[in-house]
């Protein structure tokens, strides 16, 4: 087997996804492990992947092993595996939280060779953002292709470790942030009359856009709200009521919140 999952949740299933779809691993060459017979015949049925119940079979049959596990159980699945572990297998951790010498320590005596991602949900329609670091073990053409296989599901940077907790905030949590404010203007939009269907469509497609145009133009986001803002305009008069209710100084506190969270894990 190429690659092995231990844990078969939303973001696994995304990961394996999008390298099915992309045609860098076939379905036969992966392999997925569960306590959740639930998650398993999901998986299955969504992919076309080889499930089992035993992360130890996963640990002797693949060649990367992704470790998609909740933080909180990640210690537990390691101290299981670490016995059956191959000197040339590469671990991958998407684990938020938990850093590189933290999964080392609990592999013990054992060498691992570990990459840490942080990718984000987005990743479940192809459009994720993952950050990636490695230890001093991973050989470069490793890590690289670990980003290939990241590429898969969306964009992947190498990040320093010490911007993981940014990363968090900034990238890995902030859908939900996003998600919040495409409802609460779907919302105002209902209350002006609109349908909600309607009104998420339009809204979710203007921050779609919008996001569009800063990665294409190479833009400073300022200057493309400058475009939109013509003089004693209706935009401006938008600008100035969220300024006037802290918006930007409240997101700035939520990723600064969430770094910190991130950071006391």
């Amino acid at each position: 087997m190429k690659l092995g999952f231990i844990g078969c949740g939303n973001m696994a299933g995304a990961i394996i996804r999008g390298i099915i779809a992309s045609g860098v691993v076939a379905p036969d060459e992966i392999i997925g492990a569960d306590l959740s017979e639930q998650a398993r015949e999901k998986i299955s049925r969504e992919s076309g992947i080889l499930v089992t119940a035993d992360n130890e079979e996963v640990v002797r049959k693949a060649q990367i092993v992704f470790l998609t596990v909740k933080p909180q159980y990640l210690e537990q699945v390691i101290f299981g595996i670490r016995g059956c572990a191959s000197r040339e297998q590469l671990f991958v951790s998407i684990a938020a939280g938990r850093s590189v010498s933290w999964i080392e320590e609990r592999f013990g005596e054992y060498p691992v060779r570990l990459v840490r991602l942080m990718p984000n949900t987005p990743a479940l329609v192809g459009e994720g953002m993952t950050a990636a670091c490695a230890n001093s073990r991973v050989r470069p053409e490793e890590m690289e292709e670990v980003c290939g296989l990241c590429g898969a599901f969306g964009e992947v940077e190498q990040v320093s470790e010490s911007l993981f907790d940014v990363v968090t905030a900034v990238s890995g949590s902030s859908p939900a942030y996003v998600f919040m404010f495409i409802e609460a203007m779907a919302d105002a939009a209902v209350l002006g009359g609109m349908p909600r269907s309607m009104a998420y469509k339009f809204a979710s497609q203007a921050v779609l856009g919008s996001a569009k145009m800063v990665l294409e133009t190479g833009k400073h986001p300022g200057e493309l709200k400058d475009m939109v803002t013509s003089p004693a305009g209706t935009t401006i008069e938008a600008v100035r009521v969220l300024e006037e209710k802290g918006f930007r100084s409240s997101v700035f506190e939520c990723v600064k919140a969430c770094a910190e969270k991130s950071a006391s894990l």
